[in-house]
């Protein structure tokens, strides 16, 4: 079993799940006592939250840099970036360490297309839902078509994540909400939706939608197993 490495705290919240996710999956392929074999690297989110309002994308790249490095240096053999939002910063990530880096968007793109997606709702932070470095690698690399909110759906999606999925607090109305957007983007004919943000998952699962539902975090955490058991 070859060993993981995880750059987390962007939440911790999620994190904790990476965590969860790794260790169950790892226990129903080789049964037994069995866990996964991993690193995590914790940054401090209120810094990375300042950084990501202010757009210093540069800065928060080099932390990311330096986390990865870190982990390589610790004895991992891959890098998962525990965030979907800070994906932006992949190309620094990539170039500080010689180890691969398992770029989220690509078992959830297997995933979309293992399923015949083609045209898929896209939830996750503003920066995620606006920024290109998602949807165009989801275009570009997987050859499908992501669709975002509209601009005040978009506000409500980040306001919940930030103010409400990062500090653990999951309420009912705002699934309520996640819900209306949801069905909004299969109105626009979404066919599936991601949950395109690692707290997304604490506040909705696939029981609480009408459209199909791919978890980053979740695909994430099981490529990452399926790699630590290859030969």
């Amino acid at each position: 079993m070859k060993t993981i490495g995880v750059i987390g705290g962007m939440s911790w919240q999620s994190s904790a799940e990476y965590y969860r996710l790794l260790n169950s999956g790892m226990k129903a392929r080789l049964g037994g006592h069995h866990n996964a074999r991993s690193l995590m690297v914790t940054v401090d989110f209120a810094q990375i939250e300042a950084l990501q309002r202010s757009g210093d994308w540069d800065a928060l790249g080099q932390l990311m840099a330096q986390a990865a490095l870190q982990l390589e240096r610790g004895g991992a053999g891959i890098v998962l970036l525990a965030t979907n939002t800070m994906h932006r910063a992949c190309a620094s990530i990539e170039a500080a360490i010689t180890i691969p880096f398992l770029h989220i968007a690509d078992p959830t793109g297997a995933a979309l297309r293992t399923a015949g997606v083609t045209r898929v709702g896209l939830l996750g932070t503003r920066y995620t839902m606006e920024q290109d470095f998602y949807v165009g690698r989801l275009r570009e690399v997987h050859g499908i078509e992501a669709i975002v909110p509209t601009a005040t759906e978009r506000d409500d999606v980040h306001r919940i994540i930030y103010d409400e999925l990062c500090h653990g607090v999951v309420k009912d109305e705002s699934r309520a909400v996640y819900q209306r957007v949801i069905d909004a983007l299969a109105a626009r004919g979404a066919q599936g939706v991601i949950l395109g943000c690692t707290e997304i998952t604490l506040l909705i699962g696939a029981r609480d939608c009408a459209l199909p539902v791919f978890d980053t975090t979740a695909l994430h955490a099981q490529a990452a197993v399926e790699w630590a058991l290859q030969d």
